[in-house]
């Protein structure tokens, strides 16, 4: 049995008594059972807590009774391994709550366990050493995406109705487009990262969900958002709750569509296709469209964003390497991450400034567009989603080739931490869901929420991905 309501309708269902609590998650709990074993979706589980925390009497939150899995990077559950995907951090359990966990907990939300990732982040794919790839419920032979591709694909096969996910490069924006979902990258600051101290890194990733609904997301986003005392950033306060800015009338926007990047790969027809017709759907519902060139360039926007993410993947390694007295071993590193390691060891504080100062650059330029239009539409992916093996960390040489490719449109809203959506808009040529990417200035989620919410309604996506099971139900 697929789950077939949304993370709203669900909570609404048990608020009126039309459903149990306890029914939901045990019947999270049986698909998760049954699906994951084809898909790796899910890498450890809590059920028995989770039974338990039913049975105590949950929260009366907006969510209350929902179950939900958390991605396996930057955010613990307490009693779970904290591994992001890595040998060398296999044995890391949480001792407590990540303070976007405790929120989902304070909203009734029921933690069933938590999902595959790359290792550290550090892929467009999910194909870790660590627990093996995952499988993208619409294809098995296909990727579901990275960083959050567990998430993903635990949400599209319908285990749960809506994951936690994260964004450093377009970690969630490129697995919703894999797997057929919505996802939406907040702005800068607008999630806590607590207790996962990341300012350099935080600076461009950010955490929130990926979800089947354009409701389901402005709800985690309300009981997401807003910051801790002592936080380094924090995003510009909404004028309203992001459930009312959803339901709002986006009005009419000036859309700026960019197809094409210079100097950056060459977008497959197929991607641009999605876009330019997402674009003919806003034009219909009453937008101003116009084509623009692309405001920066992708290879530069990579540079910056690897000596940020570089500086604190180096940090990380260091910091567990001291943790556990010894030196780093040849298997506790997959062969990119080590490549990588190694590199960006040699930074310098004048090479992390420069990075920053290009970063800020980079929001100028963008932000210059903003000026003059909304909203900007790209694809999601410059190309259609990639089988397994193509993103595999075993192979650097193949990461260098093929990775920068999928983060091409998705990262520069990384480094000017503006906020920015993947909606699912068409099939490819095999049969999998594209996805084209809208952003807008800082602190624009609710313009965002409010456009994809009238897309959502011109052109409805399916809920859930086809069943891939076996013909004898096994």
């Amino acid at each position: 049995m697929k789950q077939n309501m949304d993370a709203v309708a669900l909570a609404a269902a048990i608020r009126n008594g039309e459903r149990e609590a306890g029914d939901v998650v045990e019947e999270a709990i049986t698909r998760i059972e049954k699906l994951n074993p084809r898909l790796n979706a899910v890498i450890h589980t809590c059920f028995d807590a989770a039974r338990a925390e039913v049975a105590a009497g949950l929260p009366d939150g907006p969510l209350r009774g929902v179950p939900v899995l958390v991605k396996d990077l930057n955010m613990e559950v307490r009693g779970l391994p904290a591994a992001g995907g890595s040998r060398l951090f296999a044995e890391y359990v949480a001792s407590r709550d990540s303070e976007l966990v405790a929120r989902y907990r304070r909203a009734g939300m029921v933690v069933l366990g938590t999902t595959n990732t790359p290792e550290l982040g550090l892929n467009a794919g999910t194909e870790p050493a660590l627990h093996g790839p995952t499988r993208n419920p619409w294809s098995h032979a296909h990727s579901s995406g990275g960083s959050s591709g567990g998430s993903a694909a635990a949400v599209a096969a319908g285990m749960v109705p809506v994951a936690h996910a994260s964004d450093g490069g377009g970690s969630i924006r490129i697995p919703a487009a894999a797997c057929g979902l919505f996802g939406l990258k907040p702005s800068r600051g607008r999630v806590s990262p607590y207790p996962r101290p990341t300012t350099l890194s935080g600076l461009v990733s950010g955490h929130h969900a990926l979800t089947t609904t354009v409701r389901d997301s402005a709800a985690l986003l309300d009981i997401a958002a807003g910051q801790l005392p002592g936080d380094a950033y924090a995003a510009p306060t909404p004028e309203a709750s992001f459930t009312e800015l959803a339901g709002r009338d986006p009005g009419t926007l000036r859309i700026g569509l960019v197809t094409a990047l210079p100097d950056g790969p060459d977008v497959h027809p197929e991607s641009a296709a999605a876009a330019r017709d997402a674009a003919r759907l806003c034009a219909r519902l009453g937008h101003e469209v116009t084509e623009l060139a692309a405001p920066y360039r992708p290879a530069e926007v990579a540079a910056a964003s690897a000596v940020l993410m570089g500086g604190d993947l180096v940090a990380q390694i260091d910091t567990r390497l001291e943790q556990l007295d010894r030196p780093l071993a040849e298997d506790d590193l997959e062969p990119f991450t080590h490549l990588l390691y190694e590199h960006y060891r040699t930074l310098s504080a004048a090479d992390v400034s420069r990075a920053l100062r290009a970063v800020q650059e980079f929001g100028w330029s963008v932000g210059a567009t903003f000026r003059t239009h909304d909203v900007l539409l790209t694809p999601t992916l410059a190309r259609p989603t990639p089988r397994l093996g193509v993103l595999d960390t075993s192979r650097p040489e193949s990461i260098y080739e093929h990775a920068a490719v999928y983060s091409a449109f998705t990262s520069v809203h990384n480094v000017t931490g503006m906020p920015a959506m993947s909606v699912p808009f068409g099939r490819d040529a095999e049969g999998l869901p594209l996805g084209v990417q809208f952003a807008t200035d800082l602190g624009g989620e609710g313009r965002l929420l409010a456009l994809a919410a009238q897309l959502e309604a011109a052109a409805p996506w399916p809920l859930t991905a086809p069943d891939q099971s076996p013909a004898d139900g096994s």
